[in-house]
């Protein structure tokens, strides 16, 4: 049985900064890029069968880099952070000293930034391993989306609720595994970065 492989974008502007980015397009940096690049010799290890992307343009990119031939996914967008697109929790907590993402969720934003209970989130991951599991019989599924939405799928994964996610930290521009252990799903490898020389 294959694995579900987790690619999480390059580096942003935004992510660099922390400014939550859920669904504005926001491009790779040239670190980015770079990381993208690393994982490519890595996933090229592995027998991919089948390949899903964020349609976020940070997201297809790192992808294409990676040597990923994948499907757009819309199930794989990243949380939509409504009222608290674009700003960092310093700067919300500033609003709402004790806030937590995990716990307080987001307010409603303008009509492009609705907004997700972390309900939706999950149920959108929930969705994505439908669709993935079946084709794990054949070798290893590669998923190439965003640090929140991907962490929400990883506690799904597990059995657990949605907001177990708030566990699982995970870097931009990183190669993660889940997989199985006698019918118990866990987690294989977590949050690796690209090797220093990707050669």
């Amino acid at each position: 049985m294959g694995e579900l492989l987790l690619i999480r974008h390059g580096e942003t502007e935004w992510s660099r900064s922390g400014k939550h980015t859920g669904r504005t397009d926001v491009p790779l940096t040239e670190a980015g890029v770079a990381a993208a690049q690393g994982l490519a010799a890595m996933v090229a290890r592995r027998h991919v069968v089948a390949a899903f992307t964020s349609p976020a343009t940070r997201a297809a990119l790192t992808a294409q880099l990676v040597g990923l031939g994948a499907l757009p996914d819309p199930d794989l967008q990243e949380w939509d952070y409504g009222g608290y697109e674009g700003c960092t929790t310093a700067q919300i907590r500033r609003l709402r000293s004790d806030w937590n993402l995990w716990r307080d969720g987001v307010p409603p934003g303008d009509p492009d930034h609705p907004g997700e209970t972390i309900e939706q989130v999950g149920a959108r991951a929930d969705a994505v391993l439908r669709r993935a599991a079946p084709l794990l019989a054949d070798g290893d599924v590669a998923l190439v989306a965003h640090g929140h939405s991907l962490r929400v799928l990883t506690a799904r994964w597990l059995g657990l609720e949605p907001a177990a996610g708030r566990y699982f930290l995970l870097d931009t521009g990183t190669l993660s595994a889940l997989g199985s252990e006698r019918e118990q799903h866990v987690i294989r490898s977590w949050n690796v970065p690209p090797p220093d020389d990707p050669s």
